[in-house]
């Protein structure tokens, strides 16, 4: 049998070019290395899976060329995710800046979804499927191998879809699968690097941060390319959180990331209001109205917490300003891929049509999802790419 197309990856994007393309009459199969079918879907949001965001635009994304995917996204909208999930009873509700999940907060819900249009339409979808190899034959087709049960198999199609994702959380089969298949082919790869992934403190600070952990705070995070306004999270290895996994995947090693402590406010000026008061309450019960108090027992290291506002020095005046609107970090590392929810990088999308996400020295090769240089912010960004990827390699198939 020659199927239309074989998809390499049962995960967000292979389950949705599953659909697609079978609803659309194409014959194919899906080879997923897992025991089941969505493994990342299942554990996304803490298993409620935010699947979508309803802001998502493609100035989200991290790319070699940002506006690759905006020919993507015209082609499947975030209305169009929505619609997808709604007429397949999934009905989202918004948790904060967009994040769309799914009523019943159960991702199973969202795996379900395509595991029963798979049966509907007849898609073929291989569970425990080691691919180890895809390659042309003489006669324009594609050869894919795959291992089952101790067994090589070789299939046939006229087209290959990578969605096999990326490096990120090995424990739920992560590899590069999809661009040694690129190289193989002589197709340019982007340096790829852990992405939303918490960030490591290491030295002479280690300590200070480690004590902190579990402590949460509302913070702007920054660095020289952009800002995140959302929480931090103290940890014993440095630092995580919603801000902290935004900026990491805008960081690179030897930087300072900048954290205002207390956007919104002025130190200075709440400073300047309590000496208008008289300033006799110390600096700590002051600062006890914005943090926690172990919170600011720790700024005891940068600040005289213990001092009456009434008290202290321009000097100090702008020293807790500074400390407070400008803490600079200089992360030692990254947690790497087991801790990072998706990868940095990729195959450069130079090598695929913005049209199709076909391969455009290989006709029938189609690239799709995490293995693709568009990496998404935090809060269903990545899910909505990989919704509108699969969708525009299924109707070009």
């Amino acid at each position: 049998m020659v199927y239309d197309a074989v998809i390499v990856g049962a995960g967000a994007c292979g389950l949705m070019c599953g659909v697609q393309a079978a609803a659309l009459g194409k014959k194919v199969l899906i080879l997923e290395k897992n025991d089941r079918a969505g493994a990342k879907i299942l554990i996304s949001g803490g298993g409620r899976c935010n699947y979508t965001n309803l802001y998502s635009t493609s100035e989200n994304f991290i790319s070699e060329d940002q506006t690759f995917c905006e020919n993507i996204f015209k082609q499947w909208t975030v209305k169009d995710s929505i619609w997808f999930f709604e007429s397949n009873g999934i009905i989202g509700k918004e948790k904060v800046l967009g994040q769309l999940f799914p009523v019943s907060n159960n991702a199973k819900d969202v795996v379900s979804v395509f595991l029963n249009l798979l049966r509907k339409y007849k898609a073929e979808l291989k569970l425990n499927c080691s691919v180890t190899n895809v390659d042309r034959t003489d006669e324009s087709l594609f050869e894919t191998i795959y291992e089952i049960n101790n067994r090589k198999v070789r299939v046939l199609s006229k087209a290959v879809v990578m969605a096999s994702g990326g490096l990120p959380i090995g424990k739920l089969g992560a590899s590069d699968f999809a661009l040694r298949t690129a190289r193989s082919f002589d197709l340019r790869i982007i340096e790829t690097a852990p992405a939303l992934v918490p960030l490591t403190i290491t030295g002479k600070d280690k300590e200070w941060f480690a004590a902190l952990a579990g402590n949460s705070i509302f913070c702007k995070v920054s660095n020289n390319r952009i800002s995140f306004n959302e929480n931090i999270l103290f940890t014993h290895w440095g630092l995580s959180g919603p801000a902290i996994l935004q900026i990491s995947s805008y960081w690179r090693a030897g930087e300072e990331i900048v954290i205002d402590l207390l956007p919104g406010f002025s130190m200075a000026e709440i400073i300047s209001e309590e000496r208008n008061l008289g300033g006799k309450r110390l600096l700590q019960h002051v600062l006890h109205e914005h943090f926690t108090k172990k919170f600011v027992e720790s700024l005891a290291k940068f600040l005289p917490i213990d001092k009456k506002i009434a008290s202290l020095s321009k000097v100090e005046a702008k020293l807790i300003n500074k400390t407070i609107h400008h803490f600079t970090v200089k992360p030692a590392g990254d947690k790497g891929y087991d801790k990072a929810e998706v990868m940095r990088g990729g195959l450069a999308t130079e090598e695929l049509s913005s049209k199709s996400l076909e391969s455009i020295k290989i006709s029938g090769l189609f690239f799709g999802g995490e293995c693709v240089d568009v990496t998404g912010w935090l809060g269903g960004y990545n899910f909505q790419w990989a919704w509108a990827s699969a969708f525009v390699i299924a109707k070009n198939l």
